[in-house]
């Protein structure tokens, strides 16, 4: 599995750096705040503007890279993370770097759409280990992102950005040197495809499900810094705890919990639990403990639940992956990009209630997805048969071919 070409390695590189960008700008809220006499509400729409943008160009990425190549569409997409990222460091009002940060998931939302199938494409060996090679990078970079925006935030909260945009240079000029340009035919995918996806029932199901759950996520990623109130590289060591855990238990603890108590069933006990997580940090706000802690448990449990509904994904909705994945990207980044403004601006009035709120949503999530199981039983009778016998995530991918997930 690790001995891979080029092409793989480059664009794998690519992808921590792109995902990485996720929870770079964590450690560096506060301090923005602070220099920039913002609010926590106006300095989270860094994670709006992201979340949002990234969100509505899922609906056309399957659009661009069907008529323009994997290649065009991955070095397009490099280059605007490098143009986004790098003006958003040379800005001095809050506006400016929201601005900027916006076109950064334009650029995010080209480059992760047509990563994994790229690097699936190019890979030796079985799907399955490609997957695996992705999901790597993937946890890689979500953990990272944290303690390299600490570290160079520490030095200035320009650093990560900066930081960025230099990396994701030697991203594109390795993805342009090593990828070869693709020789089939291109086979263009119509662009109102995502949208007509969701007219399945199973497929809207699990989107407002993910939704409704990352109104939990994006609070507690875009709201904790501010009552943990810790220096910007505290702050990145913390989340480095929840993006490891993360990591471990997207790649090995779900297919685990897949295997002994069935998807539906493991999706609905990471909620719950994940909900339970929340309504602890909202009791006991003031107690730093208590906030580092939920917040690295919070990492494990929405790492089992991400792969869980991004497998869910790729099987209940009878259209193409690639499709599905648009579509269902498309609708829970909405929930992304509501929360950290809304979390921000409740959090104004009291550290408590963005917590609540989270809480609350991510139970709602549970009672959507509970509504939607007689339209998803395709996706989980075997495992509601006998639990037991569920077959590995990896396994299951490589059989079917999948060569497109969600990120």
């Amino acid at each position: 599995m690790w001995r891979q070409p080029k092409t793989v390695w480059s664009v794998a590189f690519a992808c921590v750096v792109a995902f990485m960008g996720i929870g770079l700008v964590d450690p560096i809220l506060k301090p923005i705040a602070d220099q920039l006499d913002a609010t926590p509400s106006q300095v989270s729409l860094l994670f709006t503007s992201y979340m949002a943008v990234m969100g509505v160009a899922m609906l056309v990425t399957g659009w661009v890279s069907s008529r323009i190549g994997a290649k065009c569409t991955l070095l397009v997409g490099l280059a605007i993370i490098i143009v986004g990222a790098g003006l958003a460091g040379l800005q001095d009002s809050v506006g400016a770097i929201v601005g900027f940060r916006a076109v950064w998931g334009l650029g995010n939302a080209l480059f992760i759409a047509t990563a994994l199938a790229t690097i699936v494409n190019a890979a030796r060996g079985s799907v399955a280990q490609a997957i695996i090679l992705y999901e790597a990078a993937l946890g890689l970079g979500i953990a990272a992102g944290p303690l390299v925006g600490g570290v160079l935030g520490s030095i200035s909260w320009r650093g990560p950005f900066f930081g960025v945009s230099a990396l994701m240079l030697l991203a594109l000029v390795a993805t342009w040197v090593t990828l070869p340009a693709a020789n089939e035919k291109p086979h263009p995918t119509p662009i109102s495809a995502p949208l007509k996806a969701l007219r399945h029932r199973g497929l809207l199901t699990v989107g407002v499900t993910a939704l409704l759950y990352n109104f939990g996520f994006f609070t507690l990623l875009a709201f904790t810094p501010f009552p943990l109130d810790m220096s910007a590289h505290g702050t990145g060591l913390v989340f480095f705890g929840w993006g490891l855990f993360l990591a471990v238990a997207s790649v090995w603890i779900a297919p685990f919990v897949q295997r002994h108590v069935g998807t539906f069933a493991g999706m609905v006990g990471a909620l719950l639990g994940f909900a339970v997580v929340l309504a602890v940090m909202a009791v006991w706000t003031e107690h730093k403990p208590v906030l580092v802690a939920g917040v690295v448990v919070a990492g494990g449990l929405l790492g089992i639940n991400n792969t869980l509904i991004t497998e869910t994904v790729m099987k209940v909705s009878p259209v193409e992956r690639g499709v599905a994945s648009a579509a269902y990207s498309f609708v829970r980044f909405s929930g992304g990009a509501v929360a950290p403004w809304l979390a921000g601006r409740l959090g104004e009035e009291s550290i408590h209630v963005p917590f609540w709120v989270g809480a609350s949503a991510v139970v709602v999530s549970v009672a959507v997805l509970a509504t939607g199981r007689s339209f998803l039983r395709t996706a989980f009778a075997a495992e509601d048969e006998e639990a037991g016998e569920a077959e590995p995530l990896a396994t299951r991918e490589e059989a079917e071919g999948v060569t497109v997930a969600s990120a």
